[in-house]
């Protein structure tokens, strides 16, 4: 346990911040939970791997997810609070619902004119406060409290307030609706409850990005997404979908009454002592709804630079590119093709206390320590570009948005990074050089795009030979050519996965980035105020020593890292 001399308590049951603010590797160190070697060790594995320090101690030596928490809240200046000792005020738990008091794990302590006091598990949710502000019309301040005991809390003074202050007739209403999500669970039955929670695991073991539960004519068809490609999964009676889907619906929070309109979700799921974020959508179909369950997983998403796939020298170039104060990095590629993982480990790899990091996401899938991060809200008109602008009076140094969509959000972009801010975002190409031309088509005026961009890096996501079952092999020779390796072969040797259970006969296990970099050189800033065509711009590029996306692909296949075949599937259509 954390040392108690090193916190100050007050008689209402806060604990106070410590007395001189320090990091939270050096908090860990003074708190008596790990030693000063320890943490040494930990940031040098946070060196080479890119993880995130917090999870590193719970991985290396062991501390609990709660204490971690503990920890992250104090060195932030958040009071942690013992519920145990306070009174709960009444009148704040009538503010906020028991399902979203149960949803996101927080609970009303107190009530003070128009600020609401709530004592939270994660107080970095920012989304959650956001959502709390809007529905309560209450200005919030959190406190930190561990996630058990805020569940032991909300069971016990919500039962009570019920109890205690509700009429009768509202008594026997509230406790309904407490145990409403419960009741959901006890009528479809406990064993599609364990058909759920065994799907689910199963997807998380078998490192599935997302599941599909699709209604067919006569059965409930289920299919994970592993490493970029749908696998079928058993076949679900149709007599249990109706069932199934409820229970999806009531872990998400979702209307379990709707079913003819999309809806989102989220829920949290524990295995093998790890929690993941699973983010939920439902679509109403001819038979029924299907349901696709992301599956949110920090470590396979923030990672570091080194295990991303650049080679030496990209990784050389890419590294000088975000040591600049300024101008702007785009990322482009389709759909899944591994941006968020590129944008997410750069902003971990540049993230300091020092700096002022700020994105703006549709949605935010991952939080990040120190970076303030906000989701677009259109309805609201939170949109990229009047986010953009007003994210600039809060003294950004680095800013982050999601994906340029419009003129606009790209010219308040560069208009931020000729100002001295260094700009991160994306756009949809297949190559570098094609978001040149498309930024032109969006109206965008060449010659500010030319004086504010450092590079466009274009990327996709290869699978790898899995290294259990790894085998030699021979190649067919109009492959080889579909693949562009047109180059004499001589003495090289190629490799597949001819498929074993760690790989669930598939042969590939795991993914990998192939890459292209396009660093803005004055040459190429001066074709692109020229508004010269792509290919001009890619034969200078080549000049310069620019490696293509496909020769760094057959590079990967040289190294026996991915197939031809892969590689081919992947990059044909570039």
């Amino acid at each position: 346990m954390i040392k108690e001399e090193a916190i100050r308590r007050n008689p209402s049951g806060e604990r106070y911040e410590l007395a001189e603010r320090t990091g939270f590797g050096r908090l860990a160190v003074e708190s008596g939970l790990i030693t000063q070697k320890q943490l040494e060790s930990a940031l040098t594995e946070q060196e080479k791997t890119g993880k995130l320090l917090p999870d590193l101690l719970q991985e290396l030596y062991g501390l609990k997810a709660e204490t971690v928490q503990f920890l992250q809240a104090e060195n932030a200046g958040i009071r942690t609070v013992d519920l145990a000792l306070i009174r709960i005020d009444q009148e704040a738990l009538k503010k906020v619902p028991l399902q979203f008091a149960l949803e996101h794990k927080l609970l009303p302590i107190s009530l003070n004119q128009n600020r609401l006091t709530v004592a939270m598990a994660n107080p970095f949710e920012l989304a959650s406060l956001d959502e709390l502000q809007f529905m309560t019309r209450l200005y919030t301040d959190t406190r930190f409290a561990p996630e058990s005991k805020i569940v032991e809390a909300i069971q016990k003074h919500y039962r009570s307030a019920v109890d205690e202050s509700a009429p009768a007739g509202d008594k026997k209403e509230e406790k309904e609706s407490y145990a409403g999500i419960q009741e959901g669970e006890e009528t479809i039955g406990p064993q599609v409850i364990r058909l759920v929670s065994a799907l689910v695991s199963r997807a998380l073991r078998e490192g599935a990005t997302d599941i599909h539960v699709e209604p067919e004519k006569d059965s409930l068809k289920v299919r994970f997404r592993i490493d970029g490609i749908l696998y079928v999964r058993p076949v679900i009676d149709k007599a249990l979908m109706p069932a199934v889907i409820t229970r999806i619906k009531i872990m998400a929070i979702i209307d379990i009454s709707e079913s003819r309109l999309p809806q989102d979700g989220r829920f949290s799921f524990e295995s093998d002592g790890k929690t993941y974020d699973f983010r939920v959508s439902t679509f109403p179909t001819i038979h029924g709804e299907k349901v696709v369950l992301r599956i949110l997983d920090k470590e396979h998403v923030i990672m570091g630079l080194e295990q991303l796939g650049f080679s030496p020298s990209a990784l050389t170039i890419f590294k000088k590119s975000v040591a600049r104060p300024n101008g702007i990095i785009l990322v482009t590629g389709p759909t899944g093709s591994g941006k968020t993982t590129t944008l997410y480990s750069t902003l971990n790899y540049v993230n300091s206390a020092e700096r002022n990091i700020m994105t703006l996401e549709d949605p935010v899938e991952y939080e990040i320590p120190l970076i303030q991060q906000s989701q677009i809200n259109l309805k609201a008109g939170l949109t990229f570009a009047s986010g953009l602008r007003a994210m600039l009076r809060q003294d950004p140094d680095v800013i982050l948005v999601g994906e340029m969509r419009d003129a606009e959000t790209a010219d308040v972009s560069i208009r931020a990074a000729l100002t001295g801010h260094l700009v991160f975002s994306t756009l949809h190409t297949n190559d570098a050089v094609g978001a040149v031309p498309r930024l032109l088509d969006m109206g965008v005026d060449p010659s500010l795009m030319a004086s504010s961009f450092v590079a466009i890096i274009a990327q996709r996501l290869v699978r790898k030979v899995c290294s259990y079952c790894k085998e030699t092999r021979e190649v067919d020779k109009s492959l080889q050519q579909l693949a562009g390796i047109n180059r004499e072969l001589g003495g090289n040797t190629f490799y597949k996965g001819r498929g074993c259970t760690r790989c669930y006969d598939s042969g590939y296990r795991g993914r990998v980035g192939i890459f292209e970099i396009l660093p803005v050189s004055p040459a190429i800033a001066q074709m692109i105020t020229q508004r010269s065509s792509s290919q001009e711009i890619l034969e200078r590029a080549r000049v310069e020593g620019m490696t293509t996306m496909m020769e760094d692909g057959v590079e990967k296949v040289m190294q026996g890292i991915t197939t031809v075949e892969e590689l081919a599937r992947v990059t044909y259509s570039v």
